[in-house]
């Protein structure tokens, strides 16, 4: 938030060089998800939920669940301040906002399963890789559609259909997949109780 206060301070970015503000805006904002997301994690190994019922998939699920919101929600603090900031138009804060959110909640649903199935390194590796890809399919919409002419969001249905939802779609399978199969790599196997 101390950043954002200090962008005030900055002029408006020109609107001729409004994509890559834009692009590398949206790149520190995810940077710091992520490392909200990889510092949150570690408080999904112990447990959570104990004693509301559920079995411990369902209650090491709420968990990350929880992880994923409290990450995403940070995202959006962050995102609403640093966009008004920079004093970009309201469509435009809305986009940024609206990418920031999916970026946020998908790098961290595959951070948290992958972390599970191969370590934190693995994990931030998996994260970043997601959200460079994410990033650059909004960069490609606005490099193709531009901006209005106040410089905000110019929609283009056919070309976030070709552009960004693709990608989308994807990250969401890709965290919750990663998700539900390091839940199940890592769920303690049940022991049988000795015989007498």
């Amino acid at each position: 938030m101390l950043v954002s206060l200090l962008l005030v301070v900055l002029p408006e970015a020109d609107p001729d060089r409004l994509l890559p503000v834009v692009t590398f805006h949206l790149g520190a904002i995810v940077t710091f998800g992520l490392g909200v997301a990889l510092d949150l994690a570690r408080f999904t190994d112990g447990p959570w939920f104990v004693g509301m019922g559920g079995s411990w998939f369902w209650q090491r699920f709420g968990a990350m669940a929880s992880i994923v919101a409290l990450t995403t929600g940070v995202v959006a603090l962050v995102t609403l301040a640093s966009s008004a900031a920079l004093g970009y138009q309201p469509s435009l804060q809305f986009l940024q906002l609206l990418s920031a959110l999916d970026i946020a909640w998908a790098t961290a649903g595959l951070i948290l399963g992958v972390r599970l199935m191969a370590g934190d390194r693995w994990a931030l590796l998996a994260g970043f890789i997601l959200a460079v890809i994410c990033i650059w399919s909004i960069w490609r919409y606005l490099d193709v559609v531009g901006f209005g002419a106040d410089g905000g969001w110019s929609v283009s249905s056919p070309d976030l259909w070709r552009y960004v939802l693709p990608f989308d779609m994807a990250a969401a399978v890709m965290a919750i997949g990663a998700l539900l199969i390091g839940l199940r790599s890592a769920q303690p196997t049940e022991q049988r109780s000795p015989q007498s």
